[in-house]
C-alpha cells in the first residue's frame, strides 16, 4: 500500500482524500473548517483528524494540495474587442483556475483604473490585436496599467510586436511575456498563458494568501482547486496511454456562492450548413457563474429564472419563494430543515444547473441570406455529448440529485440552446474531481481508473 494524501483548501472547508496508488483505491475523505483567518494548518489537522477516524492512522508517502481558499485566483483580464481579444483573455484566465471579476475592452479609462484598484487582483492579463495588427490599444493600455498603486503581476499575451514595448512602459513592475492568446483572427493559443498563470500562483499567490503556514505538511501546492478540476475532467474524457476514457463530457460543480460549468468536447457545428459566429471555442473550456449560487448567490437564481418558474418546480407560491430567497441571503449555512424549504432548495437548484449549462453552452439561430437560410452558431455545440458529471455539496448532498442535473439537459422551450440532448448522468458522490486532478499530476493513471471506478462505473451500476 502507497498511502498519499490530497487536499484542497476552500475557502469555507478543507477537504482531505487518502488514496492508495497502489491499489488505485479511495481510503477514506474528510472535511473540516478552513481557518484562514488565523492558521490554515488548524483546519487541516482538523479534517485529517477525522478523516483517520475512518482510517485509522496513516503514514503518507506523499501530500499534495489545491487551494481556492481567501478568494481564490482573482483576475483581470484585458483585450481589444469583446468578441475576439477580449474573449480569448477570458478564456485563458478561466482555463488557468482563476475566478475573473472583470473582462476590459478597447483602450482603459481613469474609471477602468479605480475599478482595478478597488478589486485588487491578484494578476492581470494585458492582451490585444492580433501578431502585427493593432498595436496602439494594448499600448496605451500598458501606460494605464503603470499608473496603479501596488506591484501586481501583469501577463502581457497580446500582438506580439507590441509585448516588449509594454514591457518598457511597465518597467519596474513585475510582468511576464506570453505568446499572443490570439496570434491570428479567430485563432486561440492560451495553453501558455495559462501555464505562466499557475506558475505565477506557486510562486507568489500562494505567499499572499497564507498558504506557506501549510507548505511543511504538503509536498507543494500545485494548482487552484478550479484548474485541479478541470484537469480532473479533462482526463475522466479522454484517457491515459492506453486507459481509455469516457468521451465528451459536461462538470457542473454547485456551490453557495458561483456555479462553475466545464466541457472536455470539440463542440463545432454539427452540419456543414451552419457558420460560427466569433471565436473557436477551447476544446476544454471552464466558465464561471458568479451570480448563482445555493445561499450567497441565490438571488441571482431567483432572477435568472423568475419566481414563477421557481413556484412551478417547488409547488410554492410564488410569494413564499421570494419571501424565503431573502431569508436565506441572510442565512448562507442554512440546511433544509422541513418539507416546503427542500422543496425550495430543489427548485433552486434546478434552476442553477439549467442557468449554469446554458450559459456555457452555446446557442444556434437562423439567419437568411440571398443564398438561403443559414444557421449561426454562438459558443459550442454539445448536444452529442455522452455525459453530464455533477459535483459541488449541493448536488452531492441532494436527495434527488440525478433529477436535478437533468436540467443541464436540452429543453424544447429553449430550441436554440445546445446543451447536451441524451445524456448519461454521473455523480461525484465522494467529493473526489479536485482531489483527482491533484493526483493526476504525478499518478495519472491510478487518478484515472479511481474515477472510472467511483464516478463513471458507480453511475453506471444505479
Amino acid at each position: 500500500m502507497k498511502p498519499i494524501l490530497l487536499v484542497d483548501f476552500g475557502s469555507t472547508n478543507t477537504k482531505v482524500t487518502a488514496v492508495d496508488v497502489d491499489n488505485c483505491e479511495i481510503l477514506g475523505t474528510a472535511a473540516a473548517y478552513t481557518t484562514v483567518e488565523t492558521d490554515i494548518n488548524e483546519g487541516l489537522a482538523n479534517a485529517v483528524k477525522i478523516l483517520e477516524e475512518t482510517t485509522g492512522p496513516l503514514e503518507f508517502q506523499e501530500k499534495y494540495a489545491c487551494s481556492s481558499a481567501a478568494g481564490g485566483l482573482k483576475m483581470i483580464s484585458i483585450g481589444l474587442v469583446p468578441e475576439l481579444t477580449a474573449q480569448a483573455s477570458r478564456e485563458a484566465s478561466l482555463g488557468a483556475g482563476a475566478k475573473v471579476w472583470k473582462t476590459y475592452s478597447f483602450q482603459l479609462t481613469k474609471g477602468d483604473l479605480k475599478e482595478i484598484e478597488a478589486y485588487h487582483p491578484d494578476i492581470i492579463l494585458l492582451t490585444g490585436g492580433t501578431d502585427g495588427g493593432n498595436t496602439e490599444c494594448i499600448l496605451y493600455n500598458a501606460k494605464v496599467l503603470a499608473g496603479l498603486s501596488y506591484d501586481c503581476p501583469i501577463v502581457i499575451a497580446g500582438n506580439r510586436n507590441a509585448a516588449d514595448d509594454c514591457q518598457e512602459i511597465l518597467e519596474g513592475r513585475t510582468t511576464y511575456i506570453c505568446e499572443n492568446v490570439m496570434p491570428r483572427l479567430g485563432e486561440l493559443d492560451i495553453e501558455p498563458t495559462q501555464k505562466q498563470i499557475r506558475e505565477i500562483f506557486l510562486n507568489r499567490i500562494v505567499q499572499g494568501k497564507g498558504l506557506t503556514k501549510a507548505m511543511d505538511l504538503v509536498s507543494g501546492i500545485i494548482m487552484p482547486t478550479p484548474s485541479a478540476m478541470l484537469t480532473a475532467m479533462e482526463l475522466l474524457s479522454e484517457g491515459w496511454d492506453e486507459i481509455e476514457g469516457i468521451g465528451e463530457l459536461i462538470g457542473v460543480d454547485l456551490g453557495g456562492a458561483t456555479t462553475d460549468v466545464y466541457s472536455v468536447a470539440d463542440g463545432s457545428p454539427a452540419n456543414t450548413m451552419t457558420v460560427i459566429k466569433g471565436i473557436q471555442e477551447p476544446y476544454t473550456k471552464r466558465t464561471v457563474e458568479g451570480d448563482i449560487g445555493m445561499r450567497y448567490s441565490v438571488r441571482g437564481i431567483l432572477e435568472a429564472a423568475g419566481d414563477r418558474k421557481l413556484s412551478k418546480i417547488a409547488g410554492v407560491n410564488r410569494n413564499r419563494i421570494n419571501e424565503k430567497v431573502e431569508w436565506l441571503e441572510t442565512h448562507t449555512d442554512y440546511i433544509p430543515d422541513n418539507d416546503e424549504m427542500e422543496k425550495i432548495d430543489y427548485a433552486l437548484a434546478c434552476a442553477a444547473v439549467e442557468t449554469a449549462v446554458s450559459r456555457h453552452a452555446g446557442s444556434l439561430e437562423q439567419v437568411y441570406t440571398p443564398c438561403g437560410l443559414t444557421y449561426v452558431q454562438s459558443g459550442k455545440d454539445l448536444r452529442r455529448v455522452k455525459y453530464v458529471v455533477v459535483t459541488g455539496g449541493a448536488l452531492i448532498h441532494a436527495k434527488h440529485t440525478e433529477e436535478i442535473a437533468k436540467y443541464a439537459l436540452f429543453d424544447e422551450t429553449a430550441p436554440g440552446s445546445l446543451r447536451p440532448e441524451k445524456a448519461e448522468i454521473l455523480v461525484d458522490r465522494k467529493y473526489i474531481l479536485a482531489a483527482m486532478g491533484l493526483l493526476s499530476q504525478q499518478y495519472p493513471q491510478a487518478a484515472l481508473e479511481i474515477m472510472k471506478k467511483e464516478i463513471a462505473y458507480y453511475g453506471h451500476q444505479e
